[in-house]
């Protein structure tokens, strides 16, 4: 792990973090339950990813826009999307702040901490975001916008057209590649013939850096220093953090692609443990604060969870609401 002195974190930024990358592990472990209890169609998990996310959301300011991809549940929830929300979300219910029920999980957006709405088509995103960073270097704003992808959307057109404009334009933008080894089934080896997927920022004319996904501290450091360059005038960021996907990609997904070694090595190296392990025996955190923290962030899932299953299905005089112009088909 990195010395959080180094990046200017207090011991109290330290609990805040494990907390937050707690809470994620929580949710989708609950979401998974309950899809294969039949109770929710599908999950996309983040697990193995909270590092990553966690530390990237603590370094984003009141202010900034962030377009993440569907495995970002714990960036997003960190950001400010509730576990009810997430649960209104998961079960397709009238409340699903997202989409009213309408679209599949995964698909996040809340408007109040700058969470923009997503497509389902990989790296649109990368797009948004950069259009996003477009109009705060215009506004003069403080601000930035950061997109974050898996290594396999790093192939798609829409990221090389993003990057190329936000560096010609010097945009305060930031995109975050989630490199957890895998597209689906189909591994890195077979994805880019690229050492590292940073190395790609020197064509766009803006920083690039590899981080251990698996350190909240590094990869906040590295955001944080991104997003200062940014505000400062100095450009965009391409950030890679290596990471671990612990799951298979979805629910419906047959992982058998991977194999008993490689599962066995992820889950010995699952960030979360990690990072527990570095607060206890580096930073002399108490063992019992992390037994409270964990039994309140089970609690909030599990009063989320009941909440949201006990809570209204749209109405189905609703279906079409915000799908086709019902006024224009009025005055027609």
């Amino acid at each position: 792990m990195k010395d959080y002195r180094e990046a200017n974190l207090t011991i109290e930024d330290l609990k805040n973090m494990y907390s937050a990358m707690d809470l994620g592990r929580k949710l989708d472990e609950r979401m998974w339950l309950l899809n294969r209890a039949g109770k929710i169609p599908f999950v996309i998990s983040c697990q193995g990813q909270e590092a990553t996310q966690i530390g990237a959301a603590y370094a984003l300011q009141k202010g900034d826009f962030s377009a993440p991809y569907y495995r970002d549940l714990a960036f997003v929830t960190h950001l400010g999307m509730t576990p009810l929300e997430t649960m209104n979300s998961a079960f397709g219910k009238r409340d699903d702040i997202s989409s009213g029920g309408k679209q599949m999980p995964s698909h996040f957006s809340k408007k109040e901490v700058g969470i923009m709405s997503q497509g389902s088509s990989v790296a649109t995103q990368v797009l948004h975001a950069v259009g996003a960073a477009l109009s705060l270097k215009m506004d003069g704003k403080p601000n930035i916008a950061l997109t974050s992808l898996g290594e396999g959307s790093s192939n798609q057109g829409d990221f090389h057209e993003g990057l190329n404009f936000a560096g010609v334009h010097k945009l305060p933008f930031i995109c975050l590649i989630e490199n957890n080894k895998y597209a689906i089934s189909v591994s890195k080896d077979l994805q880019y013939g690229a050492e590292k997927l940073s190395d790609r920022a020197k064509g766009y004319g803006m920083f690039g850096e590899t981080v251990d996904g698996n350190d909240p501290i590094a990869v906040y450091h590295a955001i944080k220093t991104a997003r200062d360059r940014g505000v400062n005038g100095e450009g965009s960021t391409l950030i890679e953090a290596m990471c671990t996907r612990l799951t298979a990609h979805s629910s419906d997904d047959d992982d058998r692609y991977r194999t008993d070694d490689e599962k066995s090595y992820n889950k010995e190296h699952d960030c979360n443990v990690q990072f527990k392990k570095y607060l206890i025996d580096e930073v002399h955190i108490d063992a019992t604060w992390f037994e409270e923290i964990e039994k309140e962030n089970k609690q909030r899932v599990h009063e989320a969870t009941k909440e949201a299953e006990a809570s209204p299905y749209p109405d189905p005089s609703e279906t079409y609401t915000h799908v086709y112009d019902q006024e224009g088909e009025k005055n027609a």
